[in-house]
């Protein structure tokens, strides 16, 4: 499909709006799903922008958003950019003090915040942010305080303002130009302090620009949105679908995903890795509870879904026998699988970070398309994608158009684009640090590329481990490997500056409970679980499996069983799932210590022992 004629992000608003759809946003209210008409979207936008005209806001003031996925967050949105403002989305998982953080680094002037429990980090912090003047409250009981209004409100007075100058808001847009800062979105903070990625109205139009030609959206489609709108992987797959007048429906959280997908019957979605590995171990998970001739008929359809991928991957014909096979796997199996996604759904999207080829594979083998792209906050975001005229599974795609990719000496994937970002918000040097002499934008991963242009993404430059002899290890495959074990939920490995890899490894303790009844272990909880001398066995047997024939700096040689695994609450996950790497070694640091110190003590006693002989 041709892209739409675009050069600010303000064009895909008016395209939308003119569309005249009654049912341009969807989401669910007080229990039931609620249409938003194309007009009352083009009304209550043009109107909530004047209005914040009159909160004494101008071009390049700051409006930060703190809301969920809801229609709110798409107005403010192209409100503030058709006032000429900038945009700045916060995570609604972020504590107060990550907010303060924010609002204080960019002085945002106005923040929207979606309820009673975002505004109250708000007002918890507002004291110390000088530049805050207002605060606007979508729904939910305004407090007596100054500067605290209602969404509404702003609307009204946005309303009223338009019948004094109909064409306010006309002249505004077109002050609006494609250099103009569109938002500063602040990176997640894996590896330090935030920063405000500046990206302009230019470097988003040229990645929507060129990802809505990629698939089929039209007015017709419906897609289910349920990543963070604040994180730039979502942003710009609406601005995509609201370039095709698409029906965007606002999830009502991850945990009601399963249900909300039933009720939206989506065509289409983007989502992280993590959400597609739950979705993979749940239904192996249910498996279990079937009898042994519906577990025998599951296997041989997933069998059967590889041998004709690996022909189909490789454009090679598929055989009468086999194309007769898939469709019988397709009618017991696959057919019900993709009734769980609704039973409309055409393709989607994965991005954030690597998918593990073995869930690409299953979900590709039972006919669930999941095109896999990469690129970070600083690119707007997408540097390659697999697209349906050129995909490889375990790969993260080719270039885009107008994107050169170049591989360093060193391994790490630099890049070239219209959707580079302007550098980061009042940080200068740090902005020095992520460009070469050459102007090519440093990702930070690493990478390789092959012959036929597809890029594969091997691990974080920085992630990298270093062990205390200096050699290079990348935990993200061995991590992966050990995922695939059946009682694996989570893993990070540790090694940087040590002699040998440890791991730290969550269980999954759905599996491992019914493992442990069936193998008489007792337990009460999943303290009692990870203390038994069973259970550590059966993990160091698939850490053995992991290890196989690897070198030594490779093989995990000790590990440790954790009770509860990684949460965004407990801060070892960023707002789209990435593992802290940091947070995590720093909260068990007494544990990973403690790994190492008993093998210093074991070599301690073996060095003793051969004193003795001698």
């Amino acid at each position: 499909m041709e892209a739409l004629p675009a050069r600010i992000l303000l064009d895909y608003f008016l395209h939308a709006v003119k569309s005249g759809k009654p049912d341009l946003l969807v989401s669910k209210v007080n229990g039931a799903w609620k249409p938003v008409s194309a007009n009352e979207f083009g009304r209550k936008t043009r109107a909530f922008g004047i209005g914040l005209t009159t909160l004494g806001l101008d071009h390049d003031d700051r409006i930060a958003i703190l809301s969920e996925n809801r229609p709110e967050w798409p107005m403010t949105d192209f409100a503030t950019l058709g006032i000429g403002g900038i945009t700045v989305p916060i995570y609604t998982t972020y504590l107060a003090p990550q907010v303060e953080y924010i609002l204080r680094d960019c002085s945002a002037k106005v923040i929207v915040v979606s309820n009673e429990r975002e505004l109250a980090k708000v007002m918890e912090v507002k004291g110390r942010c000088p530049a805050l003047t207002h605060v606007v409250l979508v729904e939910g009981k305004l407090p007596n305080a100054e500067g605290v209004v209602s969404f509404e409100s702003v609307v009204k007075r946005g309303e009223e303002a338009l019948k004094l100058a109909p064409g306010a808001w006309d002249e505004r847009v077109a002050n609006v130009n494609p250099e103009s800062h569109a938002t500063i979105i602040y990176t997640s903070g894996t590896t330090g302090e935030p920063k405000g990625a500046v990206l302009s109205h230019a470097n988003f139009v040229s990645n929507v620009s060129t990802c809505s030609t990629f698939f089929d959206v039209n007015p017709s489609t419906v897609a289910l949105s349920f990543l963070p709108l604040a994180h730039v992987f979502e942003r710009m797959i609406d601005y995509v679908l609201f370039s095709r007048a698409a029906t965007v429906s606002y999830a009502e959280s991850i945990e009601k995903l399963s249900e909300n997908f039933g009720e939206v019957r989506p065509h289409t979605f983007a989502s992280v890795p993590r959400v597609y590995d739950k979705i993979h171990a749940r239904i192996f998970q249910n498996l279990e509870n079937q009898s042994p001739t519906k577990q025998k008929i599951f296997r041989w359809a997933v069998k059967v879904g590889k041998e004709r991928l690996a022909l189909v991957e490789k454009r090679r014909p598929v055989p009468g026998g086999l194309a007769l096979k898939y469709r019988i796997a397709d009618k017991l199996v696959f057919s019900k699988i993709k009734a769980r996604l609704g039973g409309r759904f055409q393709f989607c999207m994965s991005g954030g970070a690597p998918l593990s080829k073995e869930v690409a594979e299953f979900f590709w083998g039972a006919g669930v398309e999941v095109y896999e792209g990469y690129g970070l906050t600083e690119t707007s975001p997408v540097l390659t994608c697999n697209t349906p005229k050129g995909w490889k599974l375990g790969s993260v795609g080719k270039a885009i158009a107008g994107v050169q990719i170049r591989i360093a000496p060193d391994g790490e994937v630099l890049a070239k684009g219209p959707n580079i970002m302007r550098g980061y918000w009042n940080k200068p040097e740090e902005t020095k640090k992520v460009f070469d002499a050459e102007g090519w934008f440093l990702t930070g991963d690493v990478g390789v590329v092959d012959r036929e242009g597809f890029l594969t993404i091997t691990d974080r430059k920085k992630e990298l481990i270093i062990n205390a002899y200096g050699k290079n290890v990348a935990p993200s495959p061995i991590e992966e490997a050990l995922k695939q074990i059946r009682y694996v939920a989570n893993v990070v490995l540790i090694g940087d500056k040590r002699k040998f890899l440890s791991a730290l490894i969550v269980p999954n303790f759905e599996r491992l409970e019914g493992w442990a009844s069936a193998n008489n272990v007792e337990f009460r909880n999943p303290t009692d679980l990870i203390r038994n001398k069973k259970v550590r066995a059966l993990f160091d047997q698939a850490i053995k499996l992991v290890n196989g024939d690897e070198p030594s700096e490779k093989r995990i040689k000790d590990f440790a069983l954790l009770a509860t695994d990684f949460t965004i609450e407990g801060g070892e996950l960023t707002p789209t799932l990435k593992v802290k790497r940091r947070v995590v070694a720093e909260k068990y640091r007494d544990v990973i210590d403690g790994l190492y110190e008993k093998a210093e003590m074991m070599d301690a006693a073996v060095d003793k022992g051969s004193d003795k002989m001698m």
